[in-house]
């Protein structure tokens, strides 16, 4: 977007780039972060079995990326306990809970196959490594400890954070884990508001009582895939209110965030901020694009779906 270059073209961010903190890291880049990644810095963590190194890549997309072979815990210990589990996506620091997981379709994924010792580090003193001392998105995939993570940086990193991602659990998944609720609680007492939230899950029945319908494995698959999805976690995205940091900066790239995550609403209200306060000619091009967004997005498929919801609701009366 022509938009995005001419605001990232400014002193204040061309200064001072956005910094995308991504725990739990895939070597592909986010999605939302495709538009912005040339004029940000991504941090991304990556445990493995290798010695701690810190690989800068100038050539991954990224204005810079740094990427830690590392796991990322909330106190500064050098190395922690590590369970391995027979789908390594569901790996932790925290043990599964295999009782609880027993009654659930994907518990197989959790069962553990070793326990490893591997390189760990607080977020906190990663950055430090770095000379970083600030973040603006904050995505964090670690498996039962994303909000210890996020509360173990300093207050004033954390609440100038714009955008934080979590992925806490609904069911007892792992000893200790960060819940949904303490989520909550948590960040009810920060000004973050929740701007999106995908359910996950998976179907309550035992691989056990599978087993017992059918010895086709093919057949055993699609009775899987064909159970009812029940909650198991959430995928959430919170956005900093605003409240306390209005600097031309945050501003900035608060509606640049804003327009990613197509929140426009918010986006607009920004915009109005920063020209209140700036009298800038850039706040007004950013209000418009936003006023554009809203006015179409009537073509979007959300109205659709209302449409469609509203019709059912009349004839099913």
């Amino acid at each position: 977007m022509k938009l995005f270059d001419l605001i990232f073209s400014l002193p204040e961010l061309k200064n001072q780039p956005p910094v995308l903190i991504d725990i739990g890291a895939s070597e592909k880049i986010n999605p939302k972060w495709k538009s912005i990644a040339k004029y940000s810095i991504c941090v991304a963590f990556d445990g493995d079995t290798r010695d701690f190194s810190i690989d800068e890549n100038s050539n991954s997309g990224f204005l810079k990326k740094f990427v830690f072979n590392t796991l990322v815990v909330e106190n500064n210990e050098p190395s922690t306990k590590f369970y391995l589990t027979k789908n390594p996506y569901c790996s932790s620091t925290l043990k599964p809970s295999q009782d609880a997981l027993n009654v659930w379709s994907f518990s197989e994924k959790f069962i553990i196959e070793k326990e490893i010792m591997l390189n760990s580090t607080s977020l906190s003193s990663a950055l430090a490594k770095i000379n970083i001392n600030y973040i603006d998105w904050f995505k964090s995939d670690s498996q039962g400890i994303d909000l210890r993570i996020f509360n173990s940086l300093e207050s004033r990193i954390n609440k100038n954070i714009i955008v934080a991602e979590f992925e806490p659990g609904f069911i007892d998944a792992y000893f200790g884990e960060d819940k949904l609720y303490t989520l909550l609680q948590s960040m009810e007492n920060n000004n973050f508001w929740i701007s999106a939230a995908e359910i996950k899950g998976s179907s309550r029945i035992t691989q056990c009582q599978i087993d017992s319908l059918t010895k086709s494995k093919f057949h055993q698959k699609i009775i899987s895939f064909s159970q009812s999805i029940n909650p198991g976690w959430i995928e959430l995205t919170y956005f900093n209110s605003f409240e306390n940091i209005s600097t031309k900066r945050e501003l900035l790239l608060g509606w640049v965030f804003a327009t990613i995550e197509k929140q426009y609403g918010f986006a607009h209200k920004l915009a109005e901020i920063g020209f209140e306060k700036y009298s800038e000619d850039i706040f007004l091009k950013m209000k418009r694009h936003s006023s554009f967004k809203i006015k179409y997005s009537v073509l979007n498929k959300n109205l659709l779906n209302a449409i469609i919801l509203k019709i059912n609701n009349l004839f099913s009366k």
